[in-house]
């Protein structure tokens, strides 16, 4: 019983030190990338709105205080039943580099989403495209920053993960893990360096992309049944050939993604099929991340138990390595340092999202966001009353 704990407690460590060492890696080339004084061009800024009344002012208030290069922001919205379209009518009245977009009926087919985005994208005339969700909140140096990076880098298109706000427990227990994955998991290196489709990743409140590319590809149009913007429009561009990069994006904007657990959960199951909630690849990331955060801390309390003082220094170092990792993936990222320690639960509740929704496609797989409900896999809505 001793030997095979400490063998467990051993591989428990192998396991907390690869995303560390990843993240050791990743940390050394992510940056915050700097705009120079002016740039030229225009970007536009293309925010798609469903019943986004709480939050679109300070939204486009922000995106019009963009410094740095010209912009246009134009606000689509997708039939809400609030006063969304009215705040925005009221705001362009004052600034003519604010249009309002009424986005046409959801065909059958497209998630809202890829269709609001298409409607804006046709509208737009900058040279970048800068897709913003509704509940973003753009820094002065935002887009000059973005469109530089694109720039200097080659990439068509270029995302990161913005400051990510959380006050309430449940936020707590789910969001971090965004950033986590990203940068405990994903080698940045090699995702610039080599082609390969499944290395590519974008955070889908926040993407840049090149008109030009975008209109190579279809943009979201190609992805029109998708759920999961983020995930498959960069490796849409790179099965076209195209270059994506991600970026440090907590000084570039802030988003509340949500505003309580129940909210994060739904909000989290929407898009799990097209992530880690497939019979393949949730078995590996349950092993990968339960085997590396959580399992370290159950073998040190069995093994203090039993008196296995070997195991027990072995899985003590696992869980110092696993908490480590997350507070400097944590510190980096502006996010809340009390969200360290919730690290196993957090790992826990994001494992628990992802096996209901495999386990339970009937119920757990269908999304229902702002009044439309999708089937696992996002493959066409069906409109709710209001």
């Amino acid at each position: 019983m001793t030997l095979a704990l400490l063998v467990l407690a051993i591989v428990s460590l192998a396991l907390a030190l690869l995303p560390a060492a990843v993240t050791a890696a990743n940390l050394t080339i992510l940056r915050t990338p700097e705009p120079p004084l002016r740039s030229d061009g225009l970007v536009s800024i293309l925010i798609p709105a469903r019943n986004e009344a709480a939050v679109i002012e300070g939204t486009v208030r922000a995106a019009l205080a963009s410094a740095g290069i010209a912009v246009e922001v134009l606000v689509g919205d997708d039939h809400s039943t609030d006063a969304t379209a009215a705040i925005v009518a009221g705001l362009a009245r004052s600034d003519p580099r604010l249009r309002l977009v009424s986005v046409p009926a959801l065909p059958e087919g497209w998630t809202g989403k890829n269709h609001a985005c298409t409607v804006l994208a046709g509208e737009a005339r900058g040279g970048y495209l800068l897709f913003l969700d509704a509940d973003v909140t753009l820094a002065p140096n935002g887009a000059a920053a973005l469109a530089t990076s694109a720039g200097a880098s080659g990439a068509h298109l270029v995302s990161g993960v913005p400051r990510q706000v959380m006050e309430s427990l449940g936020e707590r227990l789910t969001v971090p893990m965004i950033d986590f994955l990203l940068i405990g998991y994903l080698p940045f290196g090699l995702m610039r360096a080599l082609p390969t489709p499944s290395l590519g990743a974008a955070c889908g409140q926040m993407i840049l992309i090149e008109r030009a590319a975008y209109a190579a590809t279809g943009g979201h149009g190609a992805i029109r049944t998708s759920l999961h913007d983020g995930v498959r429009l960069p490796r849409l561009f790179r099965e076209r050939g195209l270059r994506t990069d991600l970026v440090a994006g907590h000084a570039l904007a802030a988003c509340r993604m949500y505003r309580s657990f129940a909210q994060s959960w739904a909000g989290f199951s929407k898009n799990a099929h097209e992530g880690m909630a497939t019979p393949r690849a949730l078995p590996i990331w349950t092993a990968l991340l339960f085997g590396g955060h959580v399992l370290p801390w159950l073998i040190l309390v069995l093994a203090l138990g039993l008196g296995a003082d070997g195991a027990a220094l072995v899985a003590a170092g696992a869980c110092l390595v696993s908490l480590a990792t997350r507070a400097a993936i944590t510190l980096v990222v502006a996010e809340p340092p009390a969200t360290i320690l919730l690290h196993p639960a957090t790992v826990c509740t994001a494992l628990a999202i992802q096996w209901n929704v495999l386990l339970r496609p009937g119920r757990a797989g269908k999304g229902v966001w702002k009044g439309r409900s999708y089937p696992a896999g996002g493959t066409g809505p069906q409109q709710k009353p209001g």
